[in-house]
């Protein structure tokens, strides 16, 4: 079943927002985020960036997707998602798991062995 949700703009005009179709979007949007991660984290254990080198790698990558998700949602991103900033902060833990997996896994692979 799909809610909708409301809220008023700045201008009275009321906005609503259908949870699944947002639910839909953000799904989408993890699912690049985990994608992202773990093709980040193999360029950078095959680059052979260590220590803080890779963590900052790590953010730059986050906040690339960020910038690429909301060029192609365009000037309307406010029909796709409803704030901007958990676009950057949502599941950004569960993404630098993903990219420490698979960083130190290459890492280990193509410089240790």
């Amino acid at each position: 079943m799909n809610r909708v949700r409301t809220r008023t703009s700045k201008t009275g005009e009321i906005i609503a927002y259908s949870e699944g179709v947002i639910r839909k979007n953000i799904s989408a949007v993890e699912y690049c985020r985990t994608s992202m991660a773990a093709i980040s984290g193999c360029a950078a254990g095959i680059l052979g960036l260590s220590g803080t080198l890779g963590f900052l790698f790590y953010f730059l990558s986050v906040f690339v997707l960020w910038l690429m998700v909301l060029a192609k949602s365009g000037i309307q991103w406010r029909k796709y998602f409803i704030n901007r900033r958990n676009l950057l902060t949502n599941q950004f833990m569960g993404g630098l798991c993903t990219y420490v997996l698979f960083w130190t896994f290459l890492y280990g692979m193509v410089h240790v062995y």
